[in-house]
Formats: structure tokens, C-alpha cells, sequence
């Protein structure tokens, strides 16, 4: 690769920590908190639970991928681990579906979810969730951190770590000052004493009786709250000796995030009554102390999660240019050009501009406006579960191939995500049901359309069907030919 298109190492160890903790924490917590409540019917122990094993899974991994990041290194970051581990053509369909689904669907939803806390913060209510002004405002965000990114990718760092302390403070102070008042007042004890209390009624929100949720949907919920770990190995090219500071990044990360999502969320159970926590989410809690207080938070809330989507749109604009640095995809040698002044491939930032308003429209339009019928299938959750499965090969054959490091990295880290992977299918399978069937449909079909722009030889094959159907013969086809009559 010429080196004019290559990126420089610029992110030290601080910048890469506030990338792991500022891409997953933001939106997830404050949006999913909700959801945990309504799926498990008001079981807070049962939510927590769920908190646990979520963080649990994804700690497993961050460590397991920060091992593997010790040992390979190029820009990709899981691209580049499927391809040290399973080749080139494994690597290529786990970037296409990357590029072409996973970043940009879960960059919308987080377009969306900052434009619904913005309305929040300034209506003091969550009335605007689908309002024109909603999608608006979520297609001014997607645009505005595409050009924060390839214009000012200084600023955008700078934004990152910014946004990174002012998403804490409102998690931290609910964390720690809720539970503090909570145990003070009796109030948690009576949140976690609500099953016995309501049993038989109906959880607001929900059409199912109190305490009759399931563990499975719970952490379903969590994997969106998450998830975007490993977007962040997808600039380790551009991080300081990431050998070194990546795998402490994503461990420390890792650590901070599950804490905190597990003491909010309990923060949230002691201000406010459970009913209304299920009717009107985690906001509700807020009002405990005051409406400017609330309004404060409300707006570091929306802050936080302008900071999740300016993290995501990073990686989402990585997407295309790592497929096309290994000459692969569309046009790579549009897609590899790096600006010289902005160092930022802008040509795989437009592109991954496009699919991101694609996956708003589809997200919206299938969630509130009752588009695409049975194919509107919950795309905050669904396209990250994918990921889960397709790390399996890479972990099986990283357990194979590196025989000269310690077998607890070898085979203990590797093996237990190997089960976090299998909890969080089956909460899948429990969660969506048939909708799971819908989705891999559109999976498979986006896999399709990626077959055709994969190369031998460096020739895509929608090239070599159209020259077969005209009768023409194809570089691979002489060579073939070369090689047996030798």
C-alpha cells in the first residue's frame, strides 16, 4: 500500500480509553434502562441480573480481543483479527456486513436516540419519540459528525474525550447518589420488594404480569447498552503503540462501563416508583430532585449521547476504507484515498454517510410508522447479536494457531467468550422470536449483493459472471488453463 494512504498514530492511551468508555457508555443505559424494566416485569433483582451477565459477556470479549491485539495489528480492527485467524475471505464478508449493516445501523439508532433526549431536554418530556422534529434533528446529527469527523478529526477527538467526563457525571451522580438515598430512605429495598408487593398486576408498559419477565430478553436489551467495544480496535492503527495501549484501554473501558451501567441502573430503582420508571423510563428519576436539576441532567443525558454518535461515526467511516486497503469491495482505489490535510479517508466517509441515512429511514420508518411489514425488525439489537456468532471461528482458530502465549489467554479468555457468545444467541432466540428469521433474510441478501464485489484475482465476481454469460474468458480461467497444461 502506498504509505501516502496510510493513518498516523495519533490517539495516546487516555484518548484511546475515552473512545472505549465514550462509544459504549452515552445512549445505551439511559435508552435501555426502560426496556430492562418492561422485560422483566418489574423485577429489579432480575434486572440487575441482567446488567451483570450483559457486562459480564462483554468484559470476556474486550479482554479476549485486547489479547488478540497484542498480536495483530493493521487498521481493521475485527476485520484484521479474522483475518490473522480464518483469511482473507472470511475477513472481507466480516468487514462487508460490518460496512454494510452493523455500523451504520447502529450509528442511526444512536442518531435517533440523541435527537429524542435533545426533544427531552428541552420539552421536560418524552412526547417527541416520533416527531418530524425527531427525525429532523436526527438526520442534522448524522451529517453534522460526518463533517466534525472528516473535516476537524482533531475537534472530533477532542469532542470525544469531552463528552466522555459529561456523560458520567449524570450516571455517576444517579449511581452514587441515588443508591445512597435509596437505602437511606427504604426506597430501594421497596423497589426490589415490588414483585411480591404487585403480584398479579400488570406492569405498565408491558401486557405481562408483575415478575413474569424473562432473564433471556433482558439481557437482549442490554447488548445494544454494550455493544461498540470493538468499534474502538477499528482505529487501533491510529493509537500509540496499540499493541501495548489498546488491550489496557479496552480492559480498563470494559471495567468502568459494566460498573457503572450496573450501579445507575440500581440508582434509578431507589428514586423513583417502579410504575412510573415502566410508563415514562429512567427520566422519571430525574425529577426526584428538582425540575432544573432534572433539566441539567437531561441535557448532559443528550450531550452524552452526541458523544456515543460522534465515537460510532468514527468507525463507521473506517468501515470501507479497511475493505478497500486490502483491494477489496467497491472501487478500492476511491475508497483507500486518504486526505492529505485531514489524513481522514473521506470517500469511504461519504459512503458510510449514505448507509447510515438509509438505516435512519428504515429504523424509524419500521419502528413508529409501521414500514416494511415483518422486516422491520429491531435493528438496535439484532445486527449487534450477528457480531456474536461470527467471532466464533476467530476464536476457535486463535486458540489453534497461537501456541506461544499463556494458555489462559489461549484457552480460558477465549473459551468463556465463547459462552458469553452462546448467551447472548440464545437471548436472541428468546427475545425476537420470528423476527430473528426476517432479519437473516436481509442479512443473507446484504452477504449476496457482498459475494459480487469479492475479487479473485483481483477481479470482482460480477466480473467474471458477466464475462461468462458473454462467452468471454477471465484472467482466473487463463491461469487456470496455464497451470494444467504445465
Amino acid at each position: 500500500m502506498n504509505g501516502k494512504n496510510e493513518l498516523q498514530k495519533r490517539y495516546g492511551l487516555p484518548t484511546a480509553i475515552c473512545m472505549v468508555v465514550g462509544i459504549v457508555i452515552g445512549s445505551g443505559i439511559f435508552y435501555k434502562s426502560q426496556n430492562v424494566l418492561q422485560t422483566t416485569a418489574g423485577d429489579a433483582l432480575m434486572g440487575v441480573l441482567a446488567w451483570i451477565i450483559g457486562g459480564a459477556v462483554m468484559a470476556t470479549l474486550s479482554v479476549t480481543f485486547g489479547v488478540m491485539a497484542t498480536k495483530y495489528e493493521k487498521c481493521g480492527g475485527a476485520v484484521d483479527y479474522a483475518e490473522a485467524t480464518c483469511g482473507g475471505t472470511f475477513a472481507y464478508f466480516i468487514g462487508w456486513f460490518m460496512s454494510m449493516i452493523y455500523y451504520p445501523a447502529m450509528t442511526s439508532v444512536l442518531a435517533w436516540v440523541s435527537a429524542r433526549y435533545t426533544l427531552v431536554a428541552i420539552r421536560g418530556n418524552d412526547s417527541g419519540i416520533a416527531s418530524p422534529e425527531c427525525m429532523v434533528l436526527a438526520a442534522f446529527y448524522l451529517i453534522a459528525v460526518y463533517f466534525i469527523n472528516s473535516l476537524a478529526p482533531r475537534l472530533a477527538g477532542k469532542f470525544q474525550v469531552s463528552t466522555t467526563v459529561a456523560k458520567l457525571i449524570p450516571i455517576f451522580f444517579i449511581a452514587i447518589v441515588g443508591t445512597v438515598i435509596g437505602i437511606a430512605s427504604g426506597n430501594l429495598s421497596e423497589s426490589f420488594g415490588y414483585v411480591s408487593e404487585a403480584e398479579g398486576q400488570i406492569y405498565p408498559g408491558t401486557d405481562q404480569a408483575v415478575g413474569s419477565g424473562s432473564l433471556f430478553t433482558a439481557i437482549c436489551c442490554t447488548v445494544f447498552a454494550y455493544e461498540g467495544w470493538i468499534i474502538a480496535t477499528a482505529v487501533n492503527s491510529e493509537i500509540k503503540d496499540s499493541k501495548k495501549n489498546l488491550p489496557i484501554a479496552l480492559g480498563i473501558g470494559a471495567a468502568v462501563i459494566a460498573a457503572a451501567y450496573i450501579l445507575y441502573y440500581v440508582g434509578v430503582l431507589a428514586l423513583a416508583d417502579m410504575e412510573l420508571l415502566g410508563e415514562n423510563g429512567t427520566s422519571e428519576a430525574f425529577k426526584f430532585f428538582g425540575p432544573f436539576v432534572a433539566t441539567v441532567i437531561n441535557v448532559l443525558v443528550a450531550v452524552s449521547c452526541l458523544g456515543t454518535l460522534n465515537g460510532l461515526m468514527l468507525g463507521c467511516t473506517r468501515g470501507f476504507y479497511a475493505l478497500s486497503i486490502r483491494n477489496e469491495g467497491f472501487a478500492p482505489d476511491v475508497m483507500s484515498e486518504v486526505d492529505k490535510k485531514t489524513n481522514v479517508p473521506n470517500n469511504s466517509s461519504s459512503v458510510a454517510l449514505m448507509m447510515c441515512i438509509l438505516w435512519l429511514v428504515y429504523f424509524t420508518g419500521g419502528q413508529f410508522f409501521g414500514w416494511f411489514g415483518d422486516y422491520a425488525f429491531d435493528s438496535s439489537e439484532l445486527p449487534i447479536v450477528t457480531m456474536y456468532p461470527l467471532y466464533i471461528p476467530i476464536l476457535i482458530m486463535f486458540m489453534i494457531k497461537e501456541k506461544d502465549i499463556h494458555p489462559v489467554k489461549r484457552f480460558v479468555f477465549p473459551i468463556l467468550s465463547l459462552v458469553g457468545v452462546g448467551v447472548m444467541v440464545t437471548a436472541s432466540i428468546v427475545s425476537h422470536g420470528i423476527s430473528n428469521l426476517y432479519y437473516l433474510i436481509v442479512f443473507f441478501a446484504v452477504m449476496l449483493v457482498g459475494l459480487l464485489f469479492y475479487r479473485r484475482g483481483g477481479i470482482p465476481v460480477y466480473a467474471l459472471i458477466i464475462n461468462r454469460i458473454l462467452g468471454k474468458k477471465n484472467d482466473t480461467d487463463k491461469k487456470e488453463v496455464s497451470d494444467d497444461n504445465e
